[in-house]
């Protein structure tokens, strides 16, 4: 459950996060449109409503946002960006194949239009299509080959194929175009994987120098502590991870798992039950007994070295 070995799962986190700030990057705020809901009324202009669709977008009014993106289209149904601006709301809310739809239509209208390939490309590591994300990642660079964005979905899919060189390419540029929290961590990661740990920990500083609220890059620095022995410091950072998310548990696992190699066994179960109360209250219940497999499994060693423990003074007195 170590968030250093990448899996569809991470994959499809990454590309939630990747569609929702395509969808939404660069969005102006609701308040360069005040007059907007007049203009709809007066003008019924396409525009006007595919810029409140944009607006409502950023304020999270996702329903209100492809409601005005419908009403764009039927309008102008040649308007290729109101295709790729809903495909990406469609996206946020899990309508994956309405998504794919609308993002095809707007290719298909505009082939120049390189968000659109990108967005395609989340779409598709959704789908476990990774292949044809890394075309559509390609695609978008071609045509746009300043948008930091698509290097980073590049790299994603490079270090989850294995190749770790051209991962770690596509993040350095990504980090040149844009240095940010998630790049510098995607390259630690990338990294950490190639055996490279101590310039995993220096990409995971710049990360949390970049973003100290940025409890993943904490955790998966821990971790990396944790494989150079420094247990001390890793427990120090899953404590920050744990303290800025809570909720994640991972996080409580890595732990328990250094907590064990110190030999705090309590301490251990504590956070194995944490973490298995987490996933009931998610509803993840193969996860759930997963862990609980283990806090049983470990409750019994546990009990058993304090039997033999105890068991062993009584006999030493009875000795003397």
């Amino acid at each position: 459950m170590n968030q250093h070995y990448f899996s569809l799962k991470n994959l499809i986190r990454f590309a939630t996060v990747l569609i929702t700030m395509n969808t939404i990057l660069g969005i102006a705020p609701l308040d360069v449109f005040p007059n907007l809901s007049q203009s709809v009324q007066a003008q019924e202009n396409a525009e006007a409503y595919y810029n409140r669709g944009i607006a409502k977008s950023e304020q999270g009014d996702f329903q209100g946002a492809i409601a005005d993106y419908d009403q764009a289209i039927k309008i102008n149904p040649n308007n290729a960006k109101a295709y790729g601006y809903r495909s990406g709301v469609k996206l946020i809310l899990g309508d994956f194949q309405g998504g794919i739809n609308d993002v095809n239509q707007a290719i298909k209208l505009d082939p120049n239009y390189a968000d659109a390939y990108l967005s395609r490309g989340g779409i598709k590591i959704v789908l476990g299509d990774l292949q044809g994300a890394i075309a559509d990642f390609n695609q978008s660079i071609t045509l746009n080959p300043n948008n930091s964005i698509a290097y980073e979905s590049r790299g994603l899919i490079k270090s989850q194929s294995g190749d770790f060189q051209g991962a770690i390419a596509d993040y350095n540029q990504a980090i040149k175009l844009n240095p940010n929290h998630r790049a510098y961590n995607s390259r630690g990661l990338t990294k950490f994987q190639s055996g490279d740990f101590q310039g995993a920990i220096a990409d995971y500083n710049q990360a949390i120098k970049l973003n100290l609220n940025y409890a993943m890059a904490y955790e998966n620095r821990g971790s990396a502590k944790l494989t150079l022995l420094d247990f001390q410091g890793a427990i120090a950072d899953y404590n920050q991870a744990i303290k800025l998310d809570p909720n994640w548990t991972g996080t409580y696992i890595s732990r328990a798992g250094a907590k064990l190699i110190l030999g705090d066994s309590k301490g251990a179960i504590a956070d194995f039950q944490k973490a298995a109360e987490i996933f009931r209250q998610q509803g993840k219940i193969n996860e759930y007994q997963d862990v609980i497999n283990q806090i049983t499994k470990l409750q019994n060693q546990y009990f058993l070295a304090i039997f033999s423990i105890t068991n062993y003074q009584n006999i030493n007195q009875s000795i003397n």
